[in-house]
């Protein structure tokens, strides 16, 4: 089928895809986490920015002008087993990430309106935006982006409006808040790199969507550097405002720390603009969140290593039942948060989601290197590749296996579906033709 420009996503929209998904609720949470660290926390920004500057940087060079996707790209070097890991590993932490941020959007609302402010309308909440998002992605790509380039514009109005409130109050000669006297030491530095870098992650989401970037050669890389800098320098920028208009104490203890900032000098009406800025901001990243989880699925669905059906495509492309079933399996998520029994196993596979990214980064570096880039851009890559370990390191022995467990319940399943699906035609696709099996 011959796809239309007009299907695809232009520059902007790929833009947005790349800043909504960098932009979840974390960033308006984050000065809590950071507020401790005191200076420290200025150059965990500085390192994790650099540091994800490096590996989108990597990334960008596995971008064809086919626009065929992450697993395409990564098993172009390394084979369909790579492709699949990155793939699979891309996979389940898209699915936590959108449980997280159905939940985040929803506990933003309850701050606003009191009748939400139970756990179970919290859950209907979710499973609301959940929903009404996935059939905002059936409707096509151009669809998501255009609802993507709305949520942007609004979500960063919080974060600029904080720094907007410390250049006045320096023009007006009222003076700051100190950071907290924290020494600066290598151990500090790496605990601000680690809270820092969470926030970073969705860069990556620009290298999901099988042949749906107009020129992809040129936007995708574009829309990952530009829109990480950008992104990287305005959380540095708004979080160090924050922490500059309330007092160490105040931060650390803190339910809405932007929320706090802003009132500090605007009122309580601050708070509650705060409050829906933060659910607009997970709203607009669970919105391409479910984009990306069904992109995937349909990536590895034509190869075989997903159930067929999950191939299945209407209209523009779209990849109907791979969202369902992305959305499905965040749903499920949602509704185990919902027990406070199980409150602590999502928070857990939350960690698990960073962990996915973290493979997809250093797997995607090294491919990178396969690549044959010139002396400066291996330098480049390398960094992005040590900042990567580090960041393992980071989170932590435990979370670390059992990503690792899931890396071989991925492999494991995928044996089974190319098993069953041996005598069965695998669709093709014009953008991402099927790999050869191994």
């Amino acid at each position: 089928m011959q796809r239309s420009d007009d299907a695809r996503l232009g520059p902007w929209m790929t833009l947005s895809l790349v800043i909504g998904g960098i932009i979840g609720a974390g960033i308006f949470m984050l000065p809590v986490a950071l507020a401790p660290f005191g200076r420290n926390a200025v150059v965990g920004w500085l390192i994790s920015g650099a540091g994800v500057l490096c590996i989108g940087f990597a990334l960008t060079r596995l971008v064809t002008s086919d626009g065929a996707g992450l697993q395409a790209y990564v098993e172009r070097s390394f084979g369909p087993s790579a492709g699949f890991l990155v793939a699979w590993s891309f996979c389940f932490s898209q699915w936590a990430a959108n449980a997280a941020l159905a939940i985040a959007a929803a506990s933003a609302i309850s701050r606003i309106e009191d009748s939400f402010a139970v756990p179970a309308a919290v859950t209907a909440l979710a499973v609301g935006f959940i929903a009404f998002l996935t059939l905002v992605n059936a409707a096509g790509a151009r669809a998501m982006g255009r609802l993507a380039v709305v949520t942007t514009a609004l979500k960063v109005l919080p974060l600029f409006a904080a720094i907007a409130l410390v250049a006045l109050n320096g023009i007006e000669g009222r003076p700051t808040e100190p950071l907290a006297p924290m020494p600066i030491t290598i151990d500090n530095i790496a605990a601000a790199v680690a809270l820092t870098l969470f926030a970073l992650t969705g860069f990556e989401n620009a290298t999901a969507p099988v042949g749906k970037i107009r020129d992809p050669a040129q936007t995708i890389p574009r829309a990952i550097l530009l829109g990480t800098a950008f992104v990287a320098l305005l959380y540095l920028v708004s979080s160090t405002a924050v922490l500059w208009l309330l007092t160490p104490e105040q931060a650390a203890v803190s339910a809405a720390p932007f929320a706090d900032a802003l009132g500090t000098r605007w009122g309580e009406s601050a708070a509650l603009l705060a409050a829906l800025g933060m659910a607009i901001s997970a709203f607009g990243c669970l919105n391409g969140g479910i984009m990306v989880a069904g992109e995937l699925g349909y990536s590895m669905a034509l190869r075989g290593d997903m159930p067929q059906a999950l191939a299945r495509t209407r209209g523009a492309n779209t990849p109907i039942i791979s969202q369902l079933v992305g959305s499905g399996l965040a749903i499920l998520l949602v509704l185990l948060n919902s027990s406070k029994t199980t409150a602590g196993l999502f928070t857990f596979v939350i960690l698990l989601s960073t962990v996915g990214a973290l493979i997809i980064y250093l797997v995607g570096s090294i491919a990178a290197l396969r690549q044959r880039p010139s002396g400066l851009a291996i330098a480049v890559i390398l960094v992005g590749i040590a900042f990567s370990l580090f960041a393992f390191y980071g989170a932590g022995l435990e979370a670390n296996l059992w990503g690792l467990v899931l890396v071989a319940a991925g492999f494991a399943i995928r044996w089974l579906i190319r098993s069953l699906n041996s005598r069965a035609p695998i669709p093709a696709a014009e953008t991402a033709p099927a790999a050869p099996r191994e």
